[in-house]
């Protein structure tokens, strides 16, 4: 398995330079970068050249994030809505094959956040959403990208909420660059079995997010890690493994993960960057004990 880290951990709003981030991770202890695609169409091609030939370089896997807009929402019923988020998908996946990035998760198949005060329609949404998925998946295809649903809870969304879900999503949908993305934080709120989630899994388990439920880094808590890599070792998983800790309030992205009280405890970037080494070295010695 590798192990990573969102770059958000450190950041108040989406988007920004990755580049730094990548020796600083390296640095840490991880293997694995996750960064976030909504703003690569804003960057010109050679930013993604300068990321690709720095992981290289650094050796660090680069992975990619995204929680589409209601604007990129591949399931709406507008058909003009869907062609453009084709286009910007497009664009997104050829700056991504620039930077050497060959996974994409979060929920593609839907927006992120669901707005409630939209109407819901679970079912005419599905079909939409597998059909349309099929063709995003035809199209990542030819950039060598895999596409990771990530299961998310109900307060985020509705479409995918437990593995069940998700599996049966991902069966309906029928591409190999299709995957379930599991995350330790939705599981823990919306499972009754952690565990046994990650089993029912299985091979098709593209990512896991990891997290403590309250969106910490992982660590010595009420999260039973040992279970979570038994089951990973049971189902022979071999993939990332990428924690997504936000501690930090403010900014766009403290709204939007709604973190309204310091769970950092006014960490320095020090000591932040000392909890993050300190918690995959956690999950590496987790994992060797299993």
């Amino acid at each position: 398995m590798k192990y990573g880290i969102y770059y958000a951990y450190w950041e108040k709003e989406w988007g920004g330079d990755y580049l730094p981030y990548i020796q600083k991770v390296k640095d840490l202890g991880f293997d694995v970068l996750e960064v976030a695609c909504a703003s690569f169409e804003k960057e010109p091609e050679t930013y993604f050249e300068k990321l690709r030939i720095e992981a290289e370089r650094v050796g660090i896997t680069l992975t990619g994030g995204y929680g589409p807009s209601f604007e990129r929402h591949i399931a709406a019923e507008d058909g003009n809505k869907v062609k453009q988020s084709f286009a910007y998908y497009q664009n997104m996946f050829h700056k991504m094959q620039l930077a050497g990035i060959k996974s994409l998760g979060g929920a593609l198949y839907s927006y992120w956040p669901v707005d409630y005060t939209r109407p819901v329609d679970k079912p005419g949404e599905w079909r939409r959403s597998m059909t349309a998925m099929q063709s995003l998946a035809d199209l990542a295809a030819t950039f060598d990208i895999t596409l990771n649903m990530e299961v998310i809870n109900r307060f985020e969304g509705y479409l995918l909420n437990t593995a069940e879900e998700g599996m049966e999503y991902v069966r309906a949908v029928d591409r190999e660059n299709v995957k379930i993305m599991l995350d330790t934080f939705h599981m823990n709120i919306e499972e009754d079995s952690l565990t046994e989630a990650i089993k029912h899994a299985g091979a098709s388990l593209g990512e896991l997010h990891v997290g403590e439920a309250n969106r910490r880094p992982p660590r010595e808590g009420r999260m039973d890690w040992k279970g979570i890599f038994s089951a990973l070792k049971a189902i022979r998983y071999d993939g990332l493994v990428v924690m997504e800790p936000f501690v930090q309030m403010g900014g766009q992205v403290g709204r939007d993960i709604k973190v309204f009280r310091d769970l950092s405890k006014g960490a320095s970037q020090q000591k932040l960057d000392k909890e993050a080494a300190a918690s995959v070295a956690f999950l590496r010695r987790i994992a060797g004990e299993v």
